[in-house]
């Protein structure tokens, strides 16, 4: 946990300029931690809003918390900053007791004021947090404030929507350069030649060519000029793309490639025991398919950077502050110390998308152009190029039932490449080796070997194990490295995978026991918040009109954090086009420190699952991706975007569990299932888009 490492009160907060400012190693992505942060603080500590401010995430001064990902923030972070706020507080307490010559039973803290009930006396908090020892430690027991305090609007939102707002992409500082990168057709090409003609066009233009091996880039005080010139530039370029990149059915190729297999037990990878085979003649056997998926961010990845008296500082909008610096400082042989990076808010990515070596590719051309701050930005054809994806994944599973349809069998088995290519350090120099751009570079970083995830409910057994008391299951795990592109974590890694086929086989099974769906899952669950969840679901569905279906799911993040029961009701035409209507959804993330926020990130996991369950797929060929705009890569658009209806529940005494990825795994299940309800058709590949869905008409 975060106060394992940071035990210290000033590790967590700290008052500057009349402000209680925050301090984090989480960064805010849209998913509102910088609100939830400042609402703990304010309930703790009795204060106003505006009197509370968060410090930036930089890497020279912000505690390390690894990288803002797997929904622990509030878990963490918001853990950690009650605790420090509540020693604060009782410390700040006790001083004003002492000062006044009073019981402290005879005080009240109101308004940032801790006022004696006695006598018109008030000492101002922000004075006694400001003389706490700077060795005070946080008290891991500190009792916390049960307060209700008003809501407020979150931070930044009036900037975002009057439009001032900065963005890592708005950044501009005196003397400033644009750059734009010059890109291979694929990750892996070499320059074979560059007309000498075009580079003596960029020097006459007083524009710089940055080159690294077959890292190229254009770099210069006019950012239309930039963009014209290497446009100008990659036609000058011939590369060399040996056999390309496999192309073909990714599914087929996962069963042709090597796996690495493991039996999961209790959540976990065991490499003690015998990988379970599959079973002899099971009553029920389904494979359930996900495509490669992008990122799909609504801006393109960006960063600055300045390299000046051998420092070098960047902005950026990765997830992951410090392990992206230990891997930036490992490629260039560069001292810890000397690279800062700091977070700047860019378009949110839920997952590794190209910020990471936006930064970097950044960092290569300021350590070219020493003391020049260069803003570099991808294009929408770089970002969908070029960001690593979400892997494919193949998930099979086989189940046999008893007397009442009790499942009495179960066997599941999770196929992909890694989720793990983020940035981080690691043997054999992984984190520089995950950096795409040392891939072109002449350099010695080695290519990149991906490692099997051993943790828990982690990567491609991320729910693979099922919530469901189920007496016999067997599980396992199949890594599958060295698949046709560039994968990495995208939000809820395999999760939404395992759920929709953990999910619409509940379905299957329901239908064939003739057992209402809701009442066949109910019927293998024992946790009573569970229960509770699918119980109030049950209550609040509103009635379904005649043209509409409804297919319904339940899932627990990890098995361990926000638990979400969803009902979506839509219908399909004639064209096999999915039109939704109404989700209703009930979740149980344990104490709600920020019930707006909650409900907007679980509203938008619903978006994100509805667009990957009807839309999303990455298509390739030899040469590279295909889908290099929102035309050729489809999304959920707003003429399909349903009414979303999401109900809270908070049980008493329960801690506070992630939420951010909680809805999407569900959604795409749920959605499965109205499609099944709908058609009769059980959709089993990904996207269920109108010509997955006409295909699988014409079979039957």
């Amino acid at each position: 946990m975060s106060l394992d490492a940071y035990p210290l009160v000033r590790d967590w907060l700290r008052v500057q300029d009349e402000k209680l400012r925050l301090r984090t190693g989480k960064v805010d992505l849209g998913q509102r931690i910088s609100t939830a942060l400042i609402r703990i603080a304010a309930q703790e500590l009795s204060l106003a809003y505006d009197r509370i401010d968060m410090a930036p995430v930089r890497t020279s001064d912000s505690p390390d918390e690894g990288i803002t990902s797997g929904s622990n923030s509030i878990e963490q972070t918001g853990h950690a900053q009650r605790r420090a706020c509540a020693t604060a507080r009782a410390a700040a307490w006790a001083v004003a007791a002492r000062q006044m010559d009073v019981p402290a039973d005879d005080l009240d803290l109101v308004d940032g004021e801790i006022r004696h009930r006695g006598s018109n006396r008030t000492l101002d908090l922000f004075d006694l947090l400001r003389d706490l020892p700077a060795d005070l430690p946080v008290d891991p027991n500190a009792p916390s404030r049960q307060v209700s305090i008003p809501d407020h609007p979150p931070r930044g939102l009036r900037e975002m929507v009057e439009g001032q707002f900065t963005y890592v992409h708005d950044l501009d500082r005196p003397g400033m350069w644009h750059a734009r990168i010059i890109r291979p057709p694929m990750q892996w090409a070499r320059l074979a030649e560059l007309d000498p003609k075009a580079t003596a066009r960029l020097a006459d233009a007083g524009l710089t060519l940055v080159r690294d091996g077959s890292f190229l880039a254009v770099a210069g005080p006019d950012e239309w000029q930039v963009i014209r010139a290497a446009e100008a530039l990659h036609r000058a370029c011939a590369w060399e793309i040996g056999d390309g990149i496999e192309a073909g059915d990714v599914f087929g190729m996962m069963h042709n490639h090597a796996a690495q297999r493991f039996a999961i037990r209790d959540g976990k990878p065991d490499t003690d025991a015998l990988v379970p085979p599959y079973p002899d003649a099971p009553g029920y056997e389904a494979t359930y398919e996900r495509p490669y998926t992008l990122h799909a961010a609504l801006a393109p990845s960006a960063a600055m950077a300045t390299f000046r008296n051998g420092t070098l500082e960047i902005l950026t909008h990765s997830q992951g502050l410090y392990p992206l610096r230990d891997s930036i400082a490992d490629s260039f042989g560069m001292v810890l110390e000397d690279v800062v990076l700091e977070h700047v808010p860019g378009s949110g990515c839920y997952g590794h998308n190209g910020a990471d070596d936006a930064a970097f590719d950044a960092a290569i051309i300021a350590r070219a152009i020493p003391d020049t701050p260069i803003l570099l930005k991808y294009s929408r054809a770089d970002e969908h190029a070029r960001e690593p994806v979400g892997t494919a994944m193949q998930v099979r599973v086989a189940a046999d039932t008893g007397k009442g349809g009790a499942i009495t069998g179960w066997w599941m088995e999770a196929r992909g490449d890694t989720h793990r290519g983020r940035p981080r350090p690691g043997p054999n120099r992984a984190g520089a080796a995950r950096l795409a751009s040392n891939t072109l570079r002449d350099t010695d970083v080695p290519r990149f070997v991906p490692e099997p995830n051993m943790n828990r409910h982690a990567g491609l057994h991320r729910n693979l194990d099922p919530i469901y008391r189920l007496p016999d299951r067997k599980l396992v795990k199949a890594l599958v490295p060295d698949l046709p592109l560039r994968p990495s974590a995208l939000r809820c890694l395999g999760a939404v995978a395992n759920v929709l086929a953990i999910e619409s086989t509940m379905d299957d099974l329901a239908i064939a026991a003739g057992i209402p769906p809701l009442d066949f899952r109910r019927q293998h669950l024992d946790d009573p918040r569970a229960l509770a969840v699918l119980d109030h679901l049950e209550q609040v569905l509103p009635p379904l009109p005649q043209a509409q279906a409804r297919g319904i799911a339940y899932a627990q993040y990890k098995n361990a954090m926000t638990r979400v029961g969803i009902a979506v009701d839509l219908n399909v035409d004639d064209q096999g086009a999915t039109h939704l209507a109404q989700v209703t959804l009930v979740a149980d993330a344990g104490r709600v420190v920020d019930p707006d926020g909650l409900r907007a990130q679980l509203e938008g996991g619903v978006l994100q699952g509805a667009s990957w369950a009807l839309f999303e797929a990455v298509t390739w060929g030899p040469e590279g991706r295909d889908c290099l705009d929102w035309d050729s890569y489809a999304v959920l658009r707003f003429d399909n975007v349903p009414r979303v209806n999401i109900r809270l529940l908070e049980p008493d005494d329960t801690p506070s569990v992630g939420a951010g990825e909680a809805s999407p795994g569900p959604t795409v299940a749920a959605i499965a299932n109205a499609i099944h309800a709908a058609t009769g058709l059980r959709l089993r590949r990904m996207p269920f888009d109108a010509d997955a869905i006409i295909s699988a008409a014409l079979k039957t």
